[in-house]
């Protein structure tokens, strides 16, 4: 995320002197009016955008669940625009619309619902330094898959069976400005009239002095059972709040071409393996578990020696991930990524793996079926073994994917043909053939075996 608007109505003081023989006289130029404005980016399939004003790009790139900082601006009326970022271009989805601002305001502007239906929710509060010892917080329901809820904000541990609700919000509804002491809380969530939990925040510390903005928007990180989570919306942006019970994901492949079919251990249970007679070239499903610190010993089916890998997994709540067994038997290792579960209504993304130790460095090619690769220059050049693309963010439809020797037009895998739509997530993976060598293939992973 960047941003790019000068900074247009910074608070300053002039001091004007004009002097005569006998007097001085002083002129105190008028305290500027000036506003704050911020704006979130809460449309859970849509692309990062562009935020304009006034024609001009003010934040550049805003992910999802990200939001930019307060920027001050002089009291007026501005142009406001949207702008999400696809492949084929910019598309305005918010705008322009021109929005008068008033002088010692906080707007925050919550780009919100899906991208076909994405409408801006304005928050409107005013820049006062809340009471000492207090903060001023306010609770926006930007999650347009989730119903109406029942909010309660409590003391941490407190039961809930028998105390009403802080506050009841639809879609779009706010609980408005409110100053509260600073100290530990409890933000719980329950659909209306339920006192089943759907959020819980677990303890959060509130500190006094604080605007702050707590946004329910919807869950995309593809792990655990709430529906929701939180964004706390303060003057340098916005930190994700998940569920306090919210898990880590990870799956394993098996990518060790001479490799024996395997069982995968976790700190030293091998009575249970958590993967068992795992063969090459597959892989799992994803696996919950508590986010914590793992050791994770690979060894072959029902053995309990050798231990051909022994590593150690630091696993992030809210987070999945991809552990690869890497390499020939003799170098054998972990190579673990972090995937993204997020669609994009508006794009494919794609992700390839170099997987193969015998291959070496490779370019690869996404390009449209038939293409002669001779006649164009690939895509991505020179990736070394286990490095991999990202997402690749792709327009939907059909394509070839090439992969050959470094500086080579001759095909290593491929043509492949493929097909990519919009809202998928895809994963190719170049692997040798089974003992080693070549011919070598890919694994497909994600979409192109079931949408996710």
């Amino acid at each position: 995320m960047k941003y790019k608007l000068p900074v247009l109505g910074l608070l300053s003081l002039s001091l004007l002197s004009a002097c005569d023989d006998d007097d001085n006289e002083f002129t105190l130029e008028p305290r500027a009016q000036n506003f704050k404005l911020q704006v979130v980016h809460a449309s859970q399939d849509s692309p990062n955008v562009n935020v304009s004003v006034n024609g001009n790009v003010a934040v550049s790139d805003v992910a999802y669940k990200q939001g930019s900082g307060r920027l001050t601006l002089d009291e007026d009326t501005y142009t406001i625009s949207v702008d999400g970022l696809t492949p084929d271009g910019e598309v305005t989805v918010i705008g322009p619309t021109d929005i008068g601002f008033s002088s010692d305001q906080i707007y925050t502007i919550i780009a919100a619902n899906q991208t076909a239906s994405i409408e801006p929710i304005i928050v409107t509060q005013s820049d006062i330094e809340p009471p000492a010892g207090e903060l001023t917080i306010n609770a926006i329901h930007a999650a347009s898959e989730a119903p109406t809820v029942d909010i309660y904000l409590t003391a941490p541990g407190d039961d809930i069976s028998s105390i009403s609700p802080t506050v009841t919000l639809a879609y779009t509804d706010s609980l408005g400005a409110t100053d509260i002491l600073s100290g530990d809380y409890q933000i719980r969530v329950t659909p209306t009239g339920s006192k089943d939990v759907v959020y819980d925040s677990g303890t959060l510390s509130l500190d006094a002095g604080a605007i702050l903005n707590l946004a329910a928007v919807t869950n995309t990180t593809g792990t655990g059972d709430s529906p929701i989570s939180l964004l706390a919306i303060g003057p340098d942006g916005a930190t994700e709040i998940l569920d306090a019970d919210t898990p880590s994901n990870l799956r394993v492949f098996h990518l060790s071409p001479d490799a024996p079919n395997v069982d995968v251990v976790i700190n030293d249970n091998f009575a249970t393996p958590a993967v068992i007679d795992l063969a090459y070239p597959d892989f799992t499903g994803y696996l919950s578990v508590t986010a914590d610190l793992y050791n994770a010993k690979v060894v072959p089916t029902g053995a309990n020696s050798p231990v051909v890998i022994d590593a150690d997994l630091d696993l992030a709540a809210g987070v999945s991930y991809s552990v690869l067994a890497v390499d020939n038997l003799a170098n054998i290792e972990p190579l673990v990524l972090e995937n993204n579960r997020r669609s994009i209504s508006t794009e494919a993304q794609l992700r390839i793996i170099h997987g193969s130790p015998a291959a070496g460095p490779v370019d690869l090619y996404l390009v449209a079926p038939g293409t002669d690769i001779s006649t164009v220059e690939p895509n991505l050049s020179n990736v070394a073994f286990k490095a991999e693309t990202g997402y690749l963010s792709v327009a939907e439809g059909s394509y070839d994917v090439v992969v050959t020797p470094a500086g080579s037009n001759t095909p290593a895998i491929g043509p492949a043909a493929i097909s990519l739509s919009n809202g998928g997530i895809y994963t190719i993976i170049a692997r040798d053939n089974a003992g080693g060598g070549t011919p070598l293939g890919v694994v497909l992973a994600d979409d192109f075996i079931q949408p996710q």
